[in-house]
């Protein structure tokens, strides 16, 4: 999940985006944002890149495992044949 600090950062930024001909962003506007972009976060339940890194390294060990468990499985049934 996001932190404070990243959200708060994409909440500036959506802030920033809005054109100057509508004036200036008022700072509940900003906190408007912060609460939105959270909430659906919160929803899409998203995982950090680091999170999903680990993820994917306990993915490999465990196909390199079943795959060397296969292996054995076949020299197995081949050896009672």
């Amino acid at each position: 999940m996001l932190n404070a600090k990243q959200i708060e950062e994409m909440a500036k930024k959506v802030a920033e985006a809005i054109p100057q001909e509508l004036g200036q962003v008022p700072s509940g506007v900003q906190d408007q944002i912060k609460s939105a972009l959270s909430r659906t976060f919160e929803k899409m339940e998203l995982v950090s890149r680091h999170e999903f890194d680990i993820q994917t390294g306990v993915l490999a060990k465990t196909r390199a495992k079943l795959e060397a468990l296969e292996k054995v499985v076949a020299e197995l049934e081949n050896s009672i044949k």
